[in-house]
């Protein structure tokens, strides 16, 4: 196994769990991939994604392992999703009951909004339901299949010619709703004006759960690496492998960059498949996975993790704060490749629950996104432009009202250039390829290759981005090394 990320570590332990012999090989100091920590003055904070639903795959996978999840990770069950916030004062809070949201919306924008929004979440549900058998869980997707499993008037509902944010003004007529929808796009890296209205199905995932996981998303991973080392897993970290091995027309091991390499029949690589494709593990290997082109890649982010007092405007654990619209902020990433100028920012507050109410601790821990082109390795702004690019990030902050006391040495920025570096030949996107376009959901390869031994996990696999696609993306990896065992 080459990588821990998410995918990788749901691998290692299901086949672990099966007996097989498991050897994971990371090059970073720790599991998690993107799931991953930055120090902060003596604070930990969570630099990665921060929002975990679909508790039920990873209930699965442990179950399929003889494990009880909240047995081992204790996880908090958010009463509010997320809490959104405009420059004129105007907020609202998303709940995981539909009604309850409902009647915030109706305070914010009136009861035939409010009647809408229960609309647009029953279309939601229905194409989430449509795709979680014939898409999510299936090992390799294709429009055909999708056809003959699926009936006609279902596969009518999922619009998948329709851009979400066409989709949004049929239910939405407040801009500020459209907007707040639309941002269900970028959970995927993508622009609400060039994603499927399928991207809806993230709505109804939601009002599903989100999950606050104690010791933060890190927690995940490193109770995913642990459990998984319990049942016979090995693991070595600061381990770069550089080479796949293919003999005889399939994979016979890996070597690394620095010791000796390691014999193996069968290779799983949780990295984005652009680094395979690139031949950062050998030719062979890239001519089983091809490179998506850089025009297609997903959004990457600037980032700042933070320790800081906060006063003013109460936070949750979720919070998003809104530009005055949305469009630019996606032209400025996709078309002409360049910082939002007037971008939204999500702020995550680490140390607060699932509710309203102060933080667990102060300063408290804080992770503030914002979207931004993934051209981390061919044009980067300089530090001129990152700063004065912060400036305009924090004021959006501090027009809504939100204070921030943070000492100068509490908090480290993190940037396109330096997610190309921690993810090679992503150019910094963070969520593999952009669902831009019915095709794209299409074009991510399945966990098997044409080359026999070399299989693929992580969110720029099947089913997609996101921790627990990225996790479904593992079990089908495993899933599929199982049965070529038994069937070879």
């Amino acid at each position: 196994m080459i990588g821990a990320g998410i995918g990788g570590l749901v691998v290692a332990l299901e086949l672990a769990a099966q007996g097989h012999r498991v050897t994971v090989l990371e090059r970073a100091a720790g599991p998690g991939g993107k799931m991953r920590e930055v120090v902060v003055g003596s604070a930990r904070v969570d630099a990665g994604p921060t929002v975990l639903t679909m508790r039920w795959v990873f209930d699965e996978v442990c179950a399929a392992a003889g494990i009880r999840l909240d047995e081992h990770l204790r996880l908090e069950q958010a009463a509010i999703l997320g809490r959104h916030v405009w420059d004129d004062g105007a907020s609202l809070d998303l709940h995981a009951d539909a009604q309850r949201s409902a009647d915030g919306i109706g305070r914010l924008a009136g009861s035939a909004e409010a009647g809408r929004y229960l609309e647009f979440c029953a279309r939601a549900r229905r194409i989430h339901d449509t795709l979680l058998k014939p898409f999510l869980r299936a090992p390799r997707p294709s429009l055909p299949a999708l056809i003959r499993q699926t009936p006609w008037p279902d596969l009518l509902r999922i619009s998948p010619y329709t851009s979400l944010w066409s989709a949004l003004g049929e239910h939405f007529r407040d801009p500020r709703l459209r907007q707040l929808f639309g941002r269900y796009s970028s959970y995927c890296g993508s622009s609400p004006w060039r994603a499927p209205a399928t991207l809806m199905l993230i709505a109804h995932v939601e009002r599903g759960g989100v999950w606050l996981v104690d010791g933060g998303m890190h927690a995940l991973a490193a109770t995913l690496a642990r459990l998984a080392g319990e049942r016979g897993a090995t693991f070595h970290y600061g381990t770069h492998v550089d080479q796949i091995h293919v003999a005889n027309g399939r994979v016979t091991g890996v070597s690394c960059a620095s010791g000796p390499g390691l014999a193996a029949d069968t290779v799983i690589v949780n990295a984005d498949v652009a680094a395979v494709g690139a031949g950062h593990f050998g030719t062979a290997a890239a001519r089983a996975v091809p490179a998506p082109a850089p025009g297609r890649r997903s959004l990457s982010a600037v980032t700042w993790c933070l320790a800081a007092n906060t006063a003013g405007l109460p936070l949750v654990r979720h919070t998003v704060f809104h530009a005055p619209e949305s469009r630019s902020e996606f032209e400025d990433c996709f078309r002409h490749q360049r910082l939002p100028r007037s971008p939204s920012v999500y702020l995550c507050a680490q140390d607060r629950g699932g509710a309203d109410g102060p933080p667990s601790a102060a300063p408290e821990r804080l992770l503030c996104v914002v979207n931004a082109p993934a051209t981390g390795d061919r044009q980067t702004p300089d530090p001129a432009e990152l700063d004065e690019f912060e400036s305009r990030v924090f004021d959006r902050l501090r027009r809504a009202g939100l204070q921030l006391d943070t000492p100068s040495s509490a908090g480290v920025r993190t940037t396109p250039r330096d997610f190309a570096a921690l993810f090679p030949a992503t150019g910094g996107a963070l969520y593999g390829a952009a669902s831009h376009g019915w095709r794209a959901a299409f074009r991510r390869p399945a966990p098997r290759t044409r080359l026999p031994g070399l299989y693929l996990a992580g969110g720029s696999v099947h089913p997609g981005a996101g921790v627990p696609m990225a996790a479904l993306s593992g079990h089908l990896a495993a899933q599929a090394v199982i049965g070529d065992y038994q069937d070879p």
